[in-house]
């Protein structure tokens, strides 16, 4: 099979075209035809390299996965020719975590593309409880870019966040995909939600898709214009996944007894933090990883009746990876960039 593979970490020159032994199903595996893999922020970091990563070479990337059933493995009742999305996290299925509905927080879990092989192929084999209902509505472009990122922010959003309606919630990264989905999610939980962005022309989408006020952080005090706009009270919650001084602004921003849920630190993983607004103003600071079997469960249902919104940025073939991970690189996108095999 066609394969976008990486030997070594560095820039997207490090992603090669080669050709690898098609993989076989299992007992209770599936094989899935990919027909479309959206891209990360996970896969330049996977890429660039890092302590957290040991990979076994040749390493393909890529954790959103559409495709259609190809082959399955002996005791797994799926048919040939199923479409469906794959969820992105592989756990054990056995520990307390796992039966408790929590695989995310399996002692064993791995997510496709970082620390096990993922989608930037033409097949890939994964167990049946990782095969997820297809969204009809959609083309596999679409189907792709509402797996990770969506399940990631409904994480965020409805369950750590606990998002009510009325509440005021401030999106960092308005174009990014995280942004994207935790606008739409905490739209339809009744918010009322202010998203930051570096460019006019993402603020203007991000109202497009239900944001009802925007930053953009580049010109204005973010942490200044919250307070405006909620009459100094400051918002109920954070949505972040940028770190660095973007999280040092957002208590600034929030209220006494307010939520700061994140779940990255594309801009600096060591923000300078006076812990007084923390404990005298009783905030909540909340991690948050991906999301469970069940939670993509939840965001698929919405997706297939039109309340949630995946957005493509642009289409690409599978040969042109370098180009897809430069597209991210340069933080122009809003939405997703998607690779076809």
């Amino acid at each position: 099979m066609k394969a976008i593979v990486l030997r070594e970490h560095g820039g997207p020159e490090v992603l090669r075209a080669e050709e690898l032994p098609t993989p076989e199903p299992g007992p209770g595996e599936v094989r899935v035809e990919i027909r479309a893999v959206a891209l990360n922020h996970l896969d330049l970091w996977v890429r660039r390299g890092g302590p957290a990563f040991h990979l076994e070479y040749p390493h393909r990337l890529g954790a959103d996965i559409a495709g259609v059933v190809d082959a399955v493995g002996p005791g797994v009742a799926i048919d040939v020719g199923t479409k469906t999305v794959v969820q992105p996290g592989l756990s054990c299925m056995r520990c307390q975590a796992c039966l408790d509905g929590r695989d995310n927080l399996c002692r064993h879990y791995k997510l496709l593309g970082e620390n096990t092989q993922g989608g930037y192929c033409e097949y890939i084999v994964v167990p049946a409880t990782n095969i997820a209902p297809y969204p009809d509505r959609l083309d596999f472009a679409h189907a792709a870019s509402g797996i990770l990122t969506f399940m990631t922010a409904w994480q965020m959003v409805v369950h750590k966040a606990r998002v009510q309606p009325g509440d005021t919630v401030l999106v960092h990264g308005a174009g990014s995909g995280i942004g994207v989905a935790a606008i739409q999610i905490a739209k339809l939980y009744g918010a009322r939600v202010i998203a930051t962005a570096g460019s006019d022309h993402k603020l203007t989408h991000a109202k497009e898709i239900g944001a009802d006020s925007v930053i953009n952080y580049k010109t204005a005090d973010f942490a200044a214009e919250c307070r405006s706009q909620t009459l100094k009270r400051g918002v109920d919650v954070v949505i972040e996944h940028v770190g660095g001084e973007v999280f040092e602004k957002s208590i600034k921003a929030v209220r006494n007894g307010g939520r700061i849920v994140t779940c990255g630190a594309t801009a600096g993983f060591h923000p300078s933090i006076d812990l007084r607004h923390i404990f005298f103003r009783q905030l909540e600071v909340l991690g948050s990883t991906m999301g469970s079997k069940g939670d993509l469960l939840a965001v698929l249902a919405h997706i297939s009746a039109g309340r949630l919104e995946p957005i493509v940025y642009e289409k690409l073939p599978l040969e042109r990876a370098a180009d897809a991970h430069r597209i991210l690189e340069e933080r122009s996108a809003f939405g997703k960039v998607v690779l076809e095999p």
